[in-house]
């Protein structure tokens, strides 16, 4: 799949915008805060109607307007599909071929995406939640299922969370609606940890090899899924239910006195392992920016093999932050294959043939100033 071309209306500093792209590399160069990071933010969120900068929407409408509009043509094997998004202060509508969806899980999936920021580098070193928020868009992207069960997790997460303040405070504590919502939240639990468990194993498949081509054989990765809850071995749901309903109520009287739900996918963690050792902990930066590369081309593979086409590749400022050796490993595995954005100030001393082939877009202020081949 590739997007055709791309239009912005009052998003982040561009007033008005229309882009035609090439199915191949699209270089995007500019000076910093000029708006090559805003012009790639938008095709993810064209993709995924979520920022990877910001959880806060408004952010991305131009300053002192009431919306913004994102609308792109994504050319798939079989079909052309326009896919629009509408950001206001009041929420966000998506379109495709100009038909509202009323769900945002009937809307995501048909655009598949894989960002690769400076950020991801820190996939590996980072907090938990980074990995999470891995985890879940990319999850999202292949399945709706696991788009429907998280947001009725975090729906009741929050409801669970709610009650659980106001118990801190309650004298009369009553907790028969605590174990309703417990029920409730470990049933969409253990559907999230199943197909997380699954990804990962899939993850792994492609992620491994992939590791070890960059280490020039010398390295080993596993990626291993970490519960709050130790049910990793567990096959069967009705087991892992149980289990969990066994933890939250051992936990009960410690989640009253914080006010919070203390287990839960919601902190739930991945860990990376080379040559069996924690690569988070013991693991050089080079390891690290190893592991966090092999991750980001697995996705692309993974994609593909989940929905039967690549994905597009966005890599906002990545470039800069690799060695030669890792630069050159990433613009092999992607050359002539998959449909690439790459923001950069500069493309001096990038002596690669996928980037000398590319399609410049120099961007200046929120303008595109010029295009070439």
């Amino acid at each position: 799949m590739y997007i055709k071309d791309l239009q912005l209306k009052q998003y982040r500093n561009y007033e008005k915008l229309e882009l035609n792209f090439q199915n191949n590399v699209n270089v995007i160069i500019g000076e910093n805060a000029q708006g090559k990071t805003n012009l790639m933010e938008s095709i993810y969120v064209l993709a995924l109607t979520k920022s990877h900068r910001t959880s806060n929407d408004k952010e991305m409408i131009r300053w002192d307007e009431e919306y913004g509009t994102i609308k792109g043509t994504l050319q798939k094997k079989n079909q052309q599909v326009t896919l629009q998004l509408i950001l206001s202060k009041k929420g966000k509508k998506a379109k495709l071929n100009h038909l509202e969806q009323m769900k945002l899980s009937q809307y995501i999936g048909v655009m598949n995406v894989v960002m690769f920021a400076p950020e991801d580098l820190h996939l590996v070193k980072g907090s938990p939640q980074v990995r999470r928020k891995f985890l879940d868009m990319e999850l999202g992207q292949v399945s709706s299922v696991y788009l429907h069960e998280l947001s009725q997790y975090q729906r009741i997460l929050q409801q669970r969370n709610s009650l659980l303040k106001t118990l801190q405070t309650s004298r009369d504590r009553n907790y028969l609606m605590l174990e309703v919502l417990t029920s409730q939240l470990v049933k969409h639990a253990v559907k999230i940890i199943e197909k997380r468990i699954s990804f990962i194993k899939l993850l792994q498949d492609w992620a491994s090899p992939i590791h070890s081509q960059i280490s020039r054989e010398t390295e080993k990765l596993e990626i291993i899924y970490k519960p709050s809850i130790n049910v990793s071995d567990l096959t069967d749901l009705t087991k892992m239910e149980d289990e969990y309903i066994k933890q939250f109520e051992a936990e009960k009287e410690r989640e009253v006195s914080r006010g919070t739900t203390l287990l839960g996918p919601h902190r739930d963690d991945l860990v990376f392992m080379v040559n069996d050792k924690n690569v988070q902990t013991f693991g050089s930066q080079g390891q690290q920016r190893t592991t966090a590369l092999s991750l980001k081309l697995a996705e692309i593979e993974l994609i593909k093999e989940e929905v039967g086409e690549y994905p597009i590749l966005l890599l906002d400022d990545v470039l800069s932050e690799l060695d030669d050796y890792r630069q050159t490993h990433l613009l092999n595995a992607i050359q002539n294959k998959v449909q690439t954005f790459v923001t950069t100030t500069s493309v001096d001393g990038i002596q690669h043939e996928t980037i000398k082939q590319a399609n410049i877009i120099n961007v200046s202020h929120g303008t595109i100033i010029s295009t070439s081949r």
